[in-house]
């Protein structure tokens, strides 16, 4: 009797692709934002933290997200946008709409997040707002208070 041996290498390459995070987009390029103390770099540290429990698993490790599922937070404008409420507010109250986010539509829900305290909230997204290729201002712990005592 002869045993075939089948190998799992085409299998798992294809395993593999299905994962990828999204192709990046060639962004503009940014002038560099300086980073303004101490504070900013304490708050992205305790954010990183953060990210790697509560937000990795479907964002990914580049922020590149997963496509159709899961947006990308990596240059992404409502990211880097000005409404911090609303980023606020998405990880607060979570969020289960199909959304579209610079021309590509993301349909996975996001679980609320309220457990978090207000600090840890502004340290997250701190994080996300000046990783990988984002520079953005700061979330302050203060503006995570206002948000949720508004929506409450």
């Amino acid at each position: 009797m002869v045993i075939k041996k089948i190998s799992i290498l085409p299998v798992f390459i294809l395993i593999l692709m299905a994962f990828q995070t999204a192709p990046k987009k060639q962004l503009p390029a940014k002038k560099p934002v300086a980073v303004a103390s101490a504070g900013i770099t304490a708050s992205v540290n305790r954010g990183k933290t953060i990210y790697l429990e509560r937000c990795l698993a479907c964002h990914q490790v580049d922020g590149g997200g997963v496509p159709h599922l899961n947006p990308p937070l990596d240059g992404a404008s409502g990211v880097l946008g000005k409404d911090k409420a609303r980023l606020i507010s998405i990880v607060l109250k979570g969020f289960e709409d199909r959304v579209e986010l610079d021309g590509e539509y993301y349909s996975n829900n996001m679980a609320a997040h309220a457990d978090l305290s207000d600090r840890q909230i502004a340290d997250v997204l701190t994080y996300i707002r000046n990783s990988w290729s984002n520079k953005a201002d700061a979330v302050t712990a203060t503006e995570v208070k206002a948000v949720r005592a508004r929506i409450k």
